[in-house]
């Protein structure tokens, strides 16, 4: 745990072709404090022996707090690793610090067994695939196979470096169904807590779409305000459609109709995709069936093309880290203001 009185932390602007550089220094980003805690899990009893025991299958999360912070918390829940909420694929400056320069509080989050939250209740094993690097490549849309790029992808191509980082910036993943329970569950709790605040939005990439969803349907309070989803697969239905629930951890995911609600009372859900989704990818039908479900119970659901509202080329399937991310976040900037998220703790406005 990192108390500080105030931190300041100054970090050098990195340009690039795709966002302009700015006109003037990056403001510095000052924090009230930073840290970290486990929440959620389970504490087991030793099969024999007497008053011992393991704590296992908790989340953890890392808090970054402005010294004046906006309302709203900030949850960066990966599929990858929290890297992709760091940097950007050139190093540059990734989504983390952006918001934190906007006087967001930022919380990383590592769901049960994976990154720092690895201590698991039940074995686990890992094997090497001497393949993966070739499929981070296809699965991360940055071409339509290994090393021939989009010829407007968002990633600085020529920098070896740079793909040597993306692809090694992976934590173990468990696609399964009950892995996404598992996550769920933890991150329910961490959502009734209050510990992260009352007004969450959680910024999903991939799998932790399904994920953040399933959580909501799960939480008792009504902390969570916002989710952002970019390219999110698998998708959460309620029980009263004509949806056969899948047996893998990318859904389809079927609730009762009750829980499925608690969707359509979050103020604000976006679906993101990039342009080189085509409207037939499975995920994206499934994202725009959800949405509409989500908003014939009342709900402010949108799924949103970059390509088509933004006029954005070459988004990969992270595109919060792509070399034309400022755009991205000014989407997002545009999406809190929209639903009322964008207020200060103290109320003023003042920057």
């Amino acid at each position: 745990m990192v108390n500080l009185e105030t931190v300041t932390l100054l970090f050098a602007a990195t340009t690039t072709l795709a966002d302009p550089p700015p006109t003037r220094p990056l403001r510095p980003i000052t924090l009230s404090r930073t840290g970290g805690f486990n929440i959620g899990g389970k504490i087991l009893p030793h099969p024999v022996l007497p008053n011992e025991t393991l704590s296992c299958d908790h989340g953890y999360l890392e808090y970054f707090i402005p010294w004046r912070p906006r309302k709203t918390s900030l949850v960066m829940w990966h599929s990858s690793s929290t890297q992709v909420w760091q940097n950007r694929w050139d190093g540059g400056e990734g989504y983390k610090d952006m918001f934190l320069r906007r006087n967001y509080p930022v919380w990383l989050w590592d769901g049960p067994r994976v990154g720092r939250a690895n201590w698991a209740c039940e074995p686990t094993s890992y094997t090497p695939s001497f393949t993966s690097d070739h499929a981070n490549f296809a699965a991360w849309n940055f071409g339509p196979r290994y090393k021939q790029w989009w010829p407007d992808v968002q990633f600085p191509t020529t920098n070896d470096t740079a793909w040597q980082q993306a692809t090694s910036n992976r934590y173990v993943e468990y696609d399964t169904k009950a892995n996404v329970e598992l996550h769920s569950d933890a991150a329910a709790i961490a959502a009734d807590s209050g510990k992260i605040g009352n007004n969450i939005v959680y910024l999903t990439n991939s799998a932790g779409g399904l994920r953040a969803m399933m959580t909501t349907t799960k939480a008792n309070g009504t902390n969570i305000k916002g989710i952002v989803t970019y390219e999110s697969i698998g998708y959460v239905f309620p029980d009263n459609v004509n949806i056969t629930a899948g047996t893998g951890g990318f859904g389809p995911f079927v609730v009762p109709l009750e829980k499925f609600k608690k969707l359509a009372k979050v103020p604000g859900i976006q679906f993101i995709w990039g342009d080189h989704r085509p409207e037939n990818h499975t995920s994206v039908m499934e994202s725009r069936l959800c949405a509409s479900l989500i908003n014939k119970y009342g709900g402010n659901a949108k799924v949103v093309k970059l390509g088509e509202l933004r006029g954005l080329k070459g988004s990969t399937h992270i595109p919060f880290a792509d070399l034309s991310n400022g755009r991205v976040a000014a989407l997002l900037d545009e999406f809190l203001e929209e639903n009322g998220l964008d207020e200060y703790e103290d109320g003023d406005d003042w920057n």
